[in-house]
C-alpha cells in the first residue's frame, strides 16, 4: 500500500511515517482493517439515517412540541444545511489535524447533539442539537472516507469504497422504517436517543483500532477559506431548499442564492492566492477529478430527486404509510449492500473500468426508475423487480463515481477528496429534490380542476376536492409519472455525460503529458 500521510504519535495501530527522504515506507496490511470498515460503516449509518429518519415524526413534534410549518421545516433542514456547509471544511480539518482524530472528535459531537436532540422540549432546542448533530456529521461523513482510504491498499480499496457507499444507500432507505419502528413503541425523543450506545460503540473501538494518519504538508489553518466556504454553500443550499416553497424569484431565494455565489467566487480566488489553501485548486485543472465531480452531481441529482418522487407515489398513490414506504424500499438497499458486501460489484468495476461501470450502472438505474413508473402498478412483483435493477445499478455506479473522485487527487489529500465529493453529493441531492419537486408540483397544478387551482399541497387539495378526490387522485399519479421520467432521463444523461467525461480524461492521459498540454494550449487559445 502507498501511503502519503504521516503518523501524529503513538496511537494504537498507528501508520508507518514517511522517511527523511519523503518517501513513504512500504508498510504492512494494516492489522484489523475490515473491522476498522466495519466501525467506519456504523458511524456513517448514523450520519445517513439521520437525514431522513426524522420525516415519520413530524405528525408527532407538531401536537408534542407546538410546532408549526416553519419550525418543522427547520428541524429537518437544520442537519442537512449544517452538514453540507460544512464538509469542505470539515475535509481539510480531517488532513490537517489527524483523521482519527477528527472521527473521534465527530463522533463525540454527533453523540452530544443526538443527545440533547432527544431531550429537547421546545422547537427551538430541536433545531439547536440538529444543527450540532449537523457539525458532527460532517467530520464522521469526511473522516470515515478519508480513514478507509488510509487503510486500504489498492486492491482492496474498491472493494472497501463500495461497501462506505452502499452503507449510505442503507442509511437513505432505512430511515423511515427505523423512524416508524422506534415511534411505535417508544417516545419520539428516542429517534435521536438510540444514537447514543452506537456512538459510545464506535468511539471505544475508533479509539482503539483506527490508526492516526494526517496530511504531512497541511501548514497552518485557512480560517478565511473555511469561513466562506462554509457561508457561500450553506446559502445556495438553503436557497435550494426554500426555492419551491418560497419560489425560485423571490427576493429571499434570489438574495441568498447569489450572495452564495458570490461567497464561492471569493473563495476561489482566496484558496488560489492562499499559501496553505483547505482546498488546492490545482485539482481542477486534473481533467479527471473535474469529470468526477460533475458526475456526483448530475448523478445525485437525478438518483435522489426520482428516488424522493417514489416515496411520494408509494405513501400518497398507494397510500402505504412513511414507515411500510420505507420498508418496501428496503431491496434497493439491500440489493446494494449485497453487491457490495459480496465482492461482486468491486470484481465488476474492475473488469469495466470506472467509466463503464458509472454508464452501465446508471443506465440500469434509470431503466428501473422507467419500471417502476411505467409498469403495471397492481400488487407489488413490478416494484420489487424495478428496485432490484435499480439496486444493481447503484451498486455499480456509486462505488465507481466515489473512486474516480478519490483516485484523481493524492492519498494524503483524502479529507479534501471526500468533502469535495460529500459536498457535490449534498448539492446534487438538494437539486434533485428541489427541481424535480417542482416539475411535480407544476405538473399537478396544470393537471387540477379549474375549481382547485392554486390549492396547495396534494394533501390539502384532497382535504378540499369533495367531489373531486378521485380526479385529485389521478392528476397528482400523473404529475408523479412526469416527474419520475424526468428523473429516469436525467439519471441517464447524468452517467452518460460523467462517463464521456472520465473516458476523455484517461484517453488524454494515456497519451502522455505532451498531448495533455497540446490539448490546453489548443483549448486555451
Amino acid at each position: 500500500m502507498t501511503l502519503d500521510s504521516t503518523s501524529v504519535g503513538p496511537a494504537p495501530g498507528a501508520l508507518p511515517t514517511a522517511s527523511a527522504d519523503g518517501a513513504a515506507a512500504p508498510p504492512a496490511a494494516v492489522p484489523h482493517r475490515w473491522l476498522i470498515l466495519a466501525v467506519l460503516c456504523l458511524a456513517q449509518l448514523v450520519v445517513v439515517l439521520d437525514n431522513t429518519v426524522l420525516t415519520v415524526a413530524v405528525p408527532v413534534l407538531t401536537v408534542e412540541l407546538d410546532a408549526g410549518t416553519a419550525d418543522v421545516q427547520w428541524m429537518i433542514n437544520a442537519y442537512a444545511l449544517m452538514l453540507s456547509g460544512l464538509l469542505l471544511s470539515a475535509g481539510s480539518a480531517v488532513d490537517r489535524y489527524g483523521r482519527r482524530r477528527m472521527l473521534l472528535v465527530g463522533l463525540a459531537l454527533f453523540g452530544l447533539g443526538s443527545t440533547a436532540a432527544g431531550l429537547a422540549r421546545t422547537a427551538e432546542q430541536l433545531i439547536a442539537a440538529r444543527a450540532g448533530m449537523g457539525v458532527g456529521g460532517a467530520l464522521l461523513a469526511t473522516a470515515t472516507l478519508a480513514v478507509a482510504m488510509q487503510v486500504f491498499d489498492a486492491a482492496e480499496r474498491s472493494r472497501a469504497i463500495g461497501i462506505w457507499a452502499a452503507t449510505s444507500a442503507l442509511g437513505f432507505a432505512a430511515g423511515p422504517p427505523i423512524g416508524g419502528l422506534v415511534l411505535a413503541h417508544l417516545p419520539w425523543g428516542a429517534i435521536f436517543l438510540v444514537n447514543v450506545p452506537i456512538v459510545v460503540v464506535c468511539l471505544l473501538a475508533g479509539r482503539i483500532l483506527v490508526p492516526e494518519s494526517r496530511d504531512p504538508t497541511g501548514g497552518r489553518l485557512d480560517l478565511g477559506g473555511a469561513a466562506l466556504s462554509t457561508a457561500g454553500l450553506t446559502a445556495i443550499v438553503w436557497a435550494i431548499i426554500s426555492g419551491p416553497e418560497r419560489g425560485w424569484a423571490s427576493a429571499p431565494v434570489l438574495g441568498v442564492g447569489t450572495a452564495g455565489v458570490f461567497l464561492l467566487a471569493l473563495f476561489v480566488g482566496w484558496e488560489r492566492r492562499c499559501a496553505h489553501p483547505m482546498l488546492d485548486m490545482h485539482f481542477f485543472r486534473d481533467r479527471r477529478f473535474v469529470g468526477a465531480v460533475c458526475g456526483v452531481v448530475l448523478i445525485t441529482f437525478g438518483a435522489t430527486g426520482a428516488l424522493f418522487l417514489l416515496t411520494q407515489q408509494l405513501q400518497f398513490v398507494r397510500g402505504y404509510p412513511a414507515w411500510e414506504a420505507g420498508l418496501r424500499m428496503a431491496p434497493f438497499a439491500l440489493s446494494i449492500v449485497a453487491l457490495n458486501v459480496g465482492g461482486v460489484a468491486a470484481l465488476a468495476i474492475r473488469r469495466l473500468g470506472l467509466p463503464t461501470a458509472i454508464a452501465v450502472g446508471m443506465t440500469l438505474l434509470a431503466a428501473g426508475l422507467a419500471l417502476v413508473t411505467h409498469g403495471p402498478s397492481e400488487g407489488y412483483a413490478t416494484l420489487l423487480a424495478g428496485l432490484l435493477v435499480m439496486g444493481t445499478g447503484c451498486a455499480l455506479a456509486n462505488p465507481a463515481i466515489v473512486e474516480a473522485v478519490m483516485s484523481a487527487i493524492p492519498t494524503h489529500k483524502a479529507g479534501a477528496g471526500a468533502g469535495v465529493d460529500g459536498t457535490m453529493t449534498e448539492v446534487g441531492s438538494s437539486l434533485g429534490v428541489a427541481v424535480l419537486g417542482a416539475v411535480l408540483n407544476a405538473r399537478f397544478g396544470a393537471l387540477l380542476p379549474a375549481a382547485l387551482a392554486g390549492a396547495g399541497s396534494f394533501p390539502a387539495t384532497l382535504a378540499a376536492a369533495g367531489p373531486d378526490r378521485e380526479a385529485v387522485t389521478t392528476a397528482f399519479a400523473e404529475a408523479l409519472r412526469t416527474g419520475q421520467t424526468v428523473g429516469a432521463v436525467a439519471v441517464l444523461v447524468g452517467g452518460l455525460v460523467a462517463a464521456a467525461l472520465l473516458w476523455r480524461a484517461d484517453r488524454l492521459a494515456r497519451r502522455g503529458p505532451a498531448s495533455v498540454n497540446l490539448h490546453k494550449a489548443t483549448h486555451l487559445g
